[in-house]
């Protein structure tokens, strides 16, 4: 892997292949971008590592309901449970979920629980961490979870554009290995993060011309060049 990482979004294998092709380290694998990612099928997991070499880190996340976006039943935390397995049997490298009580704080019970459901897996906590009625705590809960591999985070539940300066405290606080910037990502964001020790990137629909249409490797090559220079 080069100095900065470059993770991005696919849906599918051909998604999967334009990544690699375009120079991205690793990518992070969902279903239904509509809704904000959902988890995928085993089988799509499967075939992307047919066809892709890169590490897979795969969405935890229950289908889309009201006011309940970053919450989690039992029943739901059930079959995520369940799905994990499949799905790391399938060929995914790691995980990416984490969720909030309806109060707003980090549902410990619930990341635990599936954490020790992909143990010895590494996994991401994600933008969960932005729509917290206390971010800095919610920073304070999860940042010494064990196999914790980044947080993806936009500082701001509105976008890197807003949350810059949350970025840059958690950066300053120590935090700036474990930032996975993403959430509204643009190019010109990228040298500022970079000057608060932030390396590691995540984009979606900037490396597709829209969330009907698949990643481009053209796209993907821009940032890899961007990250490199």
């Amino acid at each position: 892997m080069t100095g900065s990482l470059l993770e991005v979004v696919t849906l599918d294998a051909r998604d999967a292949v334009a990544a690699e092709e375009g120079g991205a380290d690793r990518v992070e694998v969902i279903a239904d971008a509509s809704t904000g990612g959902r988890t995928p099928e085993a089988a799509t997991v499967a075939a992307i590592a047919k066809e892709c070499a890169l590490p897979q880190m795969v969405l935890l996340r229950p289908a889309a309901r009201p006011g309940g976006d970053h919450t989690v039943t039992p029943s739901e935390l059930a079959d995520l449970t369940s799905r994990a397995r499949e799905l790391a049997a399938a060929g995914a490298a790691g995980f990416v979920f984490g969720f909030l009580t309806d109060d707003g704080t980090v549902d410990l019970a619930a990341t635990e629980a599936l954490i020790g459901a992909v143990a010895p897996l590494p996994w991401t906590f994600h933008r969960a961490v932005d729509h917290a009625a206390d971010v800095q705590a919610a920073w304070r809960a999860v940042r010494l979870l064990p196999n914790l591999a980044t947080v993806r985070t936009a500082g701001a539940a509105t976008g890197v554009e807003d949350g810059l300066p949350v970025l840059r405290a958690r950066a300053d606080a120590g935090d700036g290995p474990l930032i996975m910037a993403g959430g509204g990502l643009e190019r010109r964001h990228v040298p500022v993060l970079r000057g608060y020790g932030i390396h590691a990137f995540h984009v979606g629909g900037a490396v597709r011309t829209s969330w009907s249409d698949p990643v481009e490797t053209r796209l993907v090559r821009r940032w890899r060049e961007l990250l490199d220079g």
